[in-house]
């Protein structure tokens, strides 16, 4: 019988966050491709465009005039997903199978930048810190509403990824209820935290920095990694090294090596292939319900689906659908790849 080797044979990781499985097939890295092929665009855009609708001075699809803004914008997202209306429940909420509940919220868009040709990575260190300044203020001034619960910022770069508009930006969506990966993040935090009085992902932290395989950089207050039950091929999750539950408890100091961190990790990925690279990014924290949350620790997941190259990228399909998660490329092959990647953008190189 042979020996089970974790970087050669199939085998199952479990996310002690969310409680799932991943499927790792590490011998299907090598099989051919033969299917879809994405296009690759590297065309450089403008810094202003007078036909879009997040630049500065221009007009919305709704009439609005934005500000003539230097600095980070942020404006109620002109086709919001949810509704800051109070709505009376007179739909089905306890039937076993047409359960439905009403859900109150507010949905923001954040320009991360007036110049519209620009990505996160190519900002200033001082220009992304500036952004992390409106994550925070909108935290607090969403955080404060009574009906919130919790407030979700997140990014989707790339077409690929679902953006309409390449001008540099994110979203916030608040809501009084916890959506369901949060939800079940919550639980596991709380679960491990009532049960050894610890932190679960500062408990995981140390011991992925005593091994460093999966580590893509660290600086004195943050670490990038890419998580041992990662799904996505090149996914990766920021986490502090002290227990910082949200983003407004971080020190000026801290807010700089988040900021560079976020450079770095961003650079690396648009490096590793030599494009714009696409992902979906979201920072989770502790919810906004006035209690205080000593299982939570603030972490940033990024989810970008390109595979082995510009062009191909990774399909949740069949399986994935039908049964788990799975990838080809094990989670330290990947750590590997993106370290060794330059933190200085390949188009300044």
């Amino acid at each position: 019988m042979k020996k089970f080797d974790i970087n050669e044979d199939p085998h199952r990781r479990y996310n002690p966050l969310i409680k799932e499985w991943v499927l790792v097939s590490p011998h299907r890295s090598k099989r051919p491709w033969q299917g879809q092929n994405e296009a690759v665009s590297n065309i450089t855009l403008p810094s202003y465009d007078p036909e879009c609708y997040l630049c500065p001075g221009n007009v919305r699809a709704n009439g609005e005039i934005n500000d003539s803004y230097e600095n980070s914008f942020v404006f109620d997202n002109d086709f919001a997903a949810l509704k800051q209306d109070e709505i009376i429940q007179e739909i089905e909420s306890e039937n076993t199978f047409f359960c439905a509940k009403s859900e109150r919220g507010i949905s923001k868009v954040v320009c991360f930048s007036p110049n519209h040709g620009l990505t996160l990575p190519e900002l200033s260190v001082a220009e992304i810190e500036n952004v992390i300044n409106t994550w925070q203020k909108e935290y607090t001034l969403l955080g404060a509403i009574d009906y919130i619960n919790h407030v979700q910022i997140f990014e989707n770069k790339g077409s690929v990824m679902g953006c309409s508009n390449p001008h540099p930006h994110g979203q916030i969506w608040a809501q009084s209820s916890l959506p369901t990966q949060v939800e079940k993040t919550h639980s596991s935090l709380s679960e491990y935290f009532e049960k050894k009085r610890t932190n679960l992902l500062l408990d995981y932290l140390e011991e992925e920095l005593k091994i460093k395989e999966r580590i893509v950089i660290e600086n004195d207050y943050f670490v990038a990694l890419v998580p041992f039950w990662a799904i996505w091929p090149f996914e990766t999750m920021i986490l502090p090294k002290r227990n910082i539950s949200k983003i407004t408890a971080l020190t000026e100091t801290e807010k700089t090596a988040f900021a560079t961190i976020l450079k770095q990790l961003t650079t690396k990925y648009d490096n590793l292939f030599n494009t714009s690279f696409p992902y979906s990014s979201g920072i989770h924290q502790a919810p906004t319900d006035g209690k205080l949350h000593p299982e939570w620790l603030i972490h940033m997941h990024f989810y970008p689906p390109l595979l082995r190259s510009a062009s191909v990228k990774k399909f949740m399909v069949g399986y994935e659908m039908m049964g788990e998660s799975q990838r080809d490329i094990t989670p330290e092959k990947s750590a590997e790849a993106l370290r060794n990647c330059s933190v200085i953008h390949f188009k300044n190189k």
